[in-house]
């Protein structure tokens, strides 16, 4: 990306987010363009394509730090018209601009050669990434031409329950760019090979002077390759690559939560001119049960139970993700009480695994009749009050 670019680009304008916005708004924003835009999405669509780049490159820099300052304070330094051509010339309108007021003492003068606008760091450093300085510039041919890490890459799982609580391996296809297997990346015919561009002299890089300075930018001719294919690749028509299909292996461990975010190192894009691959963030959803919830490393189960095995107690089976496990319930037990089934939950990183917690819950028939009805009148006869003593009292004070 040229510093022309950085200057004329409103990459907060392409991702539609505030200059304010926060690194995970910003990311919010990227993947929904990203799953908008994506040329799998739209096929043969130039327009979606180039949206598709224009959002990538924007996200590139806002979501690196280190770059969104850079970026942010290039574009307030040269929208403060410093640079423009005749600011500081008489009848130009502007203050007189002195080279060594802007690098803050850099070119020799006392004081140091950090400007303090930039938190000590020096501006040449930042000048470097704006301007062509030389071959070790990072915007310079040296820089240029590196190795380049390739992009990261984040895709969504959906796992059942019980998969998640207990762990899972699974196959998992992506499609992403890769090298052309015909051409190994050159996007040249095979037989043939690529020559270097005469207009950039192979650089892909082309420089300009405005005024003291000099710009470098992208070879038109080549398209910043810095090489000609004259011949091109009949598989990947010259690019070089082409979108591939993948299958990996991804182990999730047990216990990962909804909406938990693993990190596969190396998994994402190939990296360009021999950098180091991306990586792979792989999104968890995960399906709810029908009978079991879960909070932490504990799974949750509600169990109905009659108003007699309340009272009297008993002896309740109940399921678990593994084998039924039988839970004592004392009588008298009321309804919402809590029973624990230890480590029959969630297993834990360190070889424990979290309880199942069971809730009971007395049910309370509509109606009953006959012997039933018969039953629980002399089942209210023969038990004391209910402990409505106080309550009583208070209503015998009140009237």
């Amino acid at each position: 990306m040229s510093s022309k670019d950085w200057l004329e680009k409103d990459f907060y304008a392409v991702l539609g987010v505030n200059k304010s916005a926060s690194t995970d708004e910003i990311k919010k924003a990227y993947r929904k363009l990203a799953r908008d835009l994506h040329p799998d999405r739209n096929p043969g669509n130039k327009e979606a394509e180039e949206k598709f780049k224009a959002a990538s490159e924007a996200y590139d820099v806002l979501a690196d730090d280190k770059k969104r300052k850079e970026y942010d304070e290039m574009r307030s330094l040269f929208g403060s018209g410093a640079f423009r051509r005749g600011a500081g010339r008489p009848g130009a309108g502007g203050a007189q601009f002195d080279p060594s007021d802007l690098f803050g003492g850099f070119t020799g003068a006392a004081g140091g050669g950090a400007d303090r606008r930039f938190g000590g760091t020096g501006f040449s450093d930042i000048f470097s990434s704006i301007f062509s300085g030389g071959a070790n510039a990072p915007g310079g041919p040296a820089g240029r031409r590196g190795p380049q890490r390739g992009r990261d890459v984040e895709t969504e799982v959906t796992l059942d329950f019980a998969q998640a609580v207990r762990g899972t391996t699974l196959p998992l296809t992506l499609r992403t760019p890769g090298a052309c297997d015909t051409c190994h990346g050159s996007g040249a015919k095979p037989g043939t090979t690529p020559r270097a561009c005469a207009k950039c002299q192979g650089t892909g890089l082309i420089s300009s002077n405005q005024g003291s300075f000099s710009f470098s930018e992208p070879c038109r001719e080549c398209q910043g390759s810095g090489s000609i294919v004259d011949e091109k690749c009949p598989e990947c028509r010259g690019t070089g690559g082409v979108t591939k299909s993948r299958t990996i292996n991804v182990r999730f461990p047990a216990g990962v939560a909804d909406g938990q975010r693993i990190r596969l190192s190396g998994r994402g894009e190939p990296g360009d001119r021999g950098g180091p691959a991306g990586d792979l963030y792989v999104q968890v959803k995960v399906r709810p049960d029908d009978l079991f919830g879960r909070s932490g490393d504990d799974l949750t189960l509600t169990v109905p139970i009659t108003v007699a095995e309340a009272v009297l107690g008993t002896d309740l089976r109940v399921p678990t993700l593994d084998n039924p496990v039988t839970l004592r319930v004392p009588a008298g037990t009321p309804s919402g009480r809590k029973l624990r089934a230890r480590g029959k939950g969630v297993a834990r990183k360190e070889g424990q695994s979290g309880d199942l917690i069971v809730t009971v819950e007395v049910q309370i028939p509509s109606g009953v009749s006959g012997e039933a009805r018969d039953a629980l009148e002399s089942f209210a006869k023969l038990t004391p009050p209910a402990g409505r003593e106080r309550l009583e009292a208070r209503l015998r004070k009140a009237g």
